[in-house]
Parts: C-alpha cells; structure tokens; sequence
C-alpha cells in the first residue's frame, strides 16, 4: 500500500511543499528514507519507531521505504518527523487516507511522542496557504509566531497521540484563542535625556530615524557616540502587523527566536571581529546575517573603521537594493535588508585628532589611512554625517531630574514625521529615504529659494547625484518634522546641507 503526507520545509527566504510518500513491502524488515535527506533527517528514522512505539501505536515489522519528493530538492533539519510518522501510519491501515486529505503537517518528535518546536515555521505557512491547504498541524509551541498568518486554520499539537484522537474525531484539539507572546522587555536602557549635551546631534538623530536615514557620528572616545546610539533604539516606532511579520520571519529562519514573534524593531550590533559571512549572511545553509536581522530596525557599527574593507564594500550593495541576495552552489536566496544604518568612529586611530586637551599621536600617514578605511562609494551612501566634541567634564554631574521629557517630545516629533509619509506616499514601510531619484523629483517641491541654494551647494561641494538627491530626502525630513512636509523651503536644505560633509 502506498500513502502520500503533504509536509513543508524552509527554502531561503521562501518555503517548499514536500510530499513524503511511503510504501511497505514483503521482506526483511527495514526503514529506509530516499530523496536527498541529510543526516538529521536520515536520523529521524529512529525518531520515528521510538515515537510510534511510546505513543501506543504498532510498528510494521516489514520493509517500509520512505520517499521525500522533490527528490532533486535537498531537505535539511528535523521538520518531516512528523509527517514521516502519520505516513507510517497511512501506510499500516491505522489512519485512512480521508483522515489526512487536505491537511499538512510538520514538526520535530521527541522519543515519547511530543512534539518540538521548529525554525521557519512561518515560512512553511506561508508556502502551505499559497498551495491552499486547509489545515496545518504543526507543534504547539510554534503556534504564537504561526498565529500572525491570516487566511489558514493552523492547529497547535502538543503529542502523536493526540493529533491521532483529533484525526480520528475522538477527541478534537481545541485550541485557546492565541495571545502572541513577543520578546518585548522593559529593561532599562538609555534615553535622550541620559545623554549630555550634543544638542546638535541629538537633532540628527531624530532626522535620521523620522526618515530612516542612514547616519555616522565622529568624535573622540568619551563623547557619547554609543549613547547616542543605543537611545536611538528607543525612539524607533512601533512595528506594524505587516512589519512585525517580517521581522518575525527572519528571526525564526536564523533559529534566534521559533516561539515569540519579534514586538521591537531589532536593534544589532556586531562586533568588528565578526566575519562577513555572519553579518551579509550565507554559509552552506545560505542563512541571514546580521544584515537581514536588523530588516526594519537598525544595524550599529560602533568603530566602524575598525571592521574589515570587505565587509563594508559588502553593505554597499543591501543600503542601495534594501536586499541581498546570497548565491551558493546549490541555493540562490534573496533576503530583505531594508535596515537604518548607525556608525560611528574616532578622527584618528587614537581618537584624539583636533582635540584641545590631548595631544593626538598618529602620524598623518596613520590618519590617512585610518579614514580611508570608508570609501567613498560607501560614505556616498551615508546620509548624514555628524561630528559631536567632548563634553566638558563639569557638566557631566550637574544635578538633573529622572525626567525623559527631551525623550518623550522627540519620540512625538517622529511619530508626527511618520504619520506625514504615511499619508504622502500611502504605505506604512515607506520612508523618505525610501525614494528614487525619480519619484524624489515627483513626490518633494522645492521652493525657488530652496532649488537655488542646492544648486549652488552642489557646485561648490561637486556632489554627486546620489549625495544630491538625499540632501533633498533628508530635507524633505526636516520638513516633515518642523511643518507639515508639503513644501522644503531654503531652512530645511540649508540644514540638511550642515549633515553633508567629510
């Protein structure tokens, strides 16, 4: 008798339907699994009979053979446990074929029967609503994250044994109405207020994330660059359903999080050691990196110059495209990348160049070489650049209450700025610096006075089409933020002209 399961497996940024055929014939007993599976899923064989055995069902002591089709298609991981032990049971007359019709299912068996939670969960769903399956059945604790996918019935099984009473309509599983858990925490973490000083700064950093524009704070050591930074985090908006999705997604692809759906924009922070295969993505597996991780959020490099050439030439491509695309020999993937990017760096290797009360170190040749370390194609992409100054050491314990209201007011200016795109370009996920250079030229209106002071800037400046066209978004910001964006006067270029240097 030959039975056929639907399952699914992750494939990149996507997913794929697998179907798991299974046939038992007279002979030695045997187990085999056929169809490019790897050892993890060659080793659900033993999963398998513990599971079936534990749960009170009888294995077939014959030779039952297991295909995984597409058999061209390479399958990885422990997602076809459970579809492997309902085809088992098709196949030995203790489930009949009108109990699975219609129905996919996926999930990783313990020896007892239970189920585990999986990575790319909403990627299978995702795949299994495109083909129109009706129902789902995947591991309970997978159910939060399956939960934000609309338009399928997704069902939550905690063991074997009860999925086969609600196949066999004994005992149906009736699942709570799902809250999704999410990875919010209120831990403490730095605001606006806790930075002293560096008004100037401040002010760019809430252009940078009312816009989503990229930006890079120099200075020396002890500035409260990183500060500045990491209260950024703190002022990104809330994730909308669509967005939370998305960020969900990758998450749960990369392994990090396959029972919580992601609440906050991710905030990522790499160290300068890491390799570029762990912050572009790939491997032999073509998973996301750090890249793809901070989708919708923000990727900080702190030191920026302290990170290897490739890798920054390598951010080039995703802060253009807002996607990467990650070529092996078996597996082409397109991830999204559509991160804010903060940098920072010293003016110097030593940090002290042009500082008053430390004497700098490094040898022009040093100095030379240590700011080359960002091309310029690479700061091209960059649209504000701003440069913070020690704060005196006498201001830095002045008495100042607990209160976040220079917080708070920039959290509101945002969220004002936010609302004036939405209703501009009518998405949700679109920003200024979101524009081409052609709907740069159809969506923002510059004054007279304004086009007259970029022309003359950009001669003077010999910018470049790009630097040109995001001095104008970044003003096009700076309008959304002071007024009600319809119209960037010569105040708002000249402003966005002080971010634009090197």
């Amino acid at each position: 008798m030959i039975s056929k399961t639907y399952s699914a497996i992750p494939f990149g940024y996507d997913g794929r339907i697998i179907e798991v055929e299974g046939d038992i014939n007279k002979g030695l007993p045997a187990f085999n699994i056929v169809g490019m599976a790897n050892k993890t899923v060659n080793e659900s064989k033993e999963r398998v009979k513990s599971a079936l055995t534990n749960s009170g069902f009888s294995f077939p002591n014959k030779k039952i053979t297991i295909n995984l089709a597409p058999a061209d298609l390479a399958k990885d991981g422990s997602y076809l446990d459970l579809p492997i032990a309902i085809t088992v049971l098709l196949t030995s007359g203790q489930l009949l074929p009108l109990d699975t019709k219609d129905r996919l299912f996926i999930g990783e068996l313990s020896l007892n029967g239970d189920l585990r939670p999986v990575r790319g969960i909403i990627n299978i769903i995702e795949a299994a609503r495109n083909s129109r399956v009706k129902e789902v059945y995947i591991p309970y604790d997978n159910l939060s994250q399956a939960s934000l996918i609309p338009d399928i019935t997704i069902i939550g099984v905690k063991n074997l044994k009860q999925l086969f009473l609600h196949l066999k309509h004994e005992s149906i599983i009736t699942n709570p109405n799902i809250v999704v858990k999410n990875n919010s925490t209120d831990s403490i973490s730095p605001i606006l207020d806790h930075v002293r000083g560096q008004s100037f700064a401040k002010r760019a950093m809430v252009i940078a994330i009312a816009g989503h524009h990229n930006i890079l704070i120099s200075g020396p050591p002890g500035a409260g660059k990183t500060l500045l930074a990491k209260a950024a985090a703190n002022l990104l908006p809330d994730l909308t359903p669509e967005e939370q999705l998305s960020v969900t997604k990758i998450h749960s692809i990369a392994g990090i999080s396959v029972d919580e759906a992601i609440a906050r924009r991710p905030f990522r922070s790499p160290h300068h050691t890491s390799s570029s295969i762990s912050i572009i993505g790939g491997g032999t597996k073509a998973t996301p990196g750090e890249i793809s991780l901070a989708h919708l959020g923000v990727l900080f490099l702190d030191e920026i110059p302290e990170y290897p050439r490739s890798v920054l030439e390598a951010l080039r491509q995703p802060l253009e495209d807002k996607t990467i695309s990650i070529s092996r020999a078996n597996q082409k993937t397109i991830y999204p990348a559509d991160f804010m990017l903060i940098a920072t760096m010293n003016p110097c290797p030593c940090g002290y160049a042009g500082d008053p009360d430390h004497e700098c170190t490094c040898t022009s040749q040093q100095i030379s070489n240590y700011l080359k370390k960002l091309s310029g194609p690479l700061f091209d992409r960059i649209d504000m650049n701003v440069s913070v100054q020690k704060v005196d050491n006498s201001d830095l314990l002045k008495s100042s209450t607990d209160s976040s209201k220079e917080h708070i007011d920039a959290k509101n200016n945002i969220s004002k700025a936010l609302k004036q795109q939405r209703e501009r370009y009518g998405k949700n996920d679109f920003y200024n610096s979101s524009l081409s250079s052609h709907q740069v030229s159809t969506q923002i209106v510059l004054t007279p006075a304004a086009k007259q002071i970029l022309s003359s800037a950009s001669e003077k400046l010999n910018l470049s089409a790009r630097s040109y066209f995001k001095i104008i978004k970044v003003a096009q910001t700076i309008s959304d933020l002071d007024g009600d964006g319809k119209t960037v006067d010569i105040n708002h270029i000249t402003e966005a002209l002080s971010f634009r240097k090197r």
